[in-house]
């Protein structure tokens, strides 16, 4: 579509293909050319192909570029992108030498290490994020280890076991992490699934443009759900919740009786 837009052209036009290789006349070197119609303009996501391929008869293009009847090279498609180098290094053994192969995760090999580092540097400043928040389940309990203290000891005083006192707050911690943790993760995929509509929708609220596709190399932001993203996430934030509980607990299982109930 992008190349389309920069010639000008639709479905039906005529363009003039000319390439570098010439013939030779009394005049000069004259650069090969010929003339192709327009059947389709097509859009493939990414700015890099929409602006530079163009799809034409095979026969027309050995004709062009005088390769004789012998594609001069193959592409091949698998059913799983993941799966591509794999098939490439198998392709590369069973041909032998003499042939290049490249997969696309060597093309553009730069761009996804970006992506991959990105995805991680963001797992670790979410990270940070959760444990920032882990610190409101401290303060939380920690508040409500001072505002029960007069009950602690009236439940100590009573035989209460400073082990049972602590797995009071740790439990009363957990259930707000795991509760937390459910709501989380519950509107975190549901916006990850409606990703793509949502972002749409606020580019036409604002009328701008999110994804320039000249600058990030694709016009949309395809979302995902990986359960092993998930669970990994959901589960680091449990922990520290978890682990967020054990200093109030531990604070409220130390609990003097007697100089908690002086002052009442």
């Amino acid at each position: 579509t992008e190349i389309a837009k920069r010639l000008g052209v639709t479905a039906g036009d005529t363009v003039v293909l000319a390439i570098a290789q010439g013939t030779v006349t009394p005049a000069g070197v004259v650069p090969r050319m010929r003339r192709f119609t327009v059947e389709g303009v097509f859009a493939s996501g990414m700015y890099e192909i929409d602006n530079g391929l163009a799809l034409v008869n095979l026969r027309d293009a050995a004709r062009l570029f005088r390769t004789g009847t012998d594609a001069t090279s193959l592409r091949l498609k698998v059913e799983d992108p993941l799966r591509a180098p794999g098939v490439a290094r198998a392709a590369a053994e069973a041909l032998g030498g003499g042939l290049y192969l490249e997969d696309w995760t060597q093309r553009h090999a730069n761009f996804f290490r970006s992506i991959e580092l990105t995805k991680r540097m963001m797992f670790f400043i979410l990270l940070l994020v959760v444990a920032v928040a882990a610190f409101n389940i401290v303060s939380t309990l920690v508040m409500a280890v001072k505002d029960k203290q007069p009950d602690i000891a009236i439940l100590r005083t009573l035989g209460a076991r400073p082990g049972s006192v602590l797995a009071v707050f740790a439990t009363q911690g957990t259930v707000i992490g795991l509760v937390g943790t459910v709501a989380g993760v519950a509107l975190g995929v549901l916006l990850s699934v409606n990703l793509e509509s949502l972002v749409h929708g606020l580019e036409r609220l604002v009328d701008t443009r999110f994804m320039d596709a000249s600058v990030y190399l694709m016009s949309d932001l395809p979302a995902r759900v990986d359960v092993r993203d998930v669970a990994l996430i959901a589960g680091t934030a449990f922990a520290l919740c978890c682990l967020s509980t054990l200093y109030p607990a531990w604070r409220a299982a130390r609990t003097h009786p007697a100089r908690a109930l002086r002052h009442d």
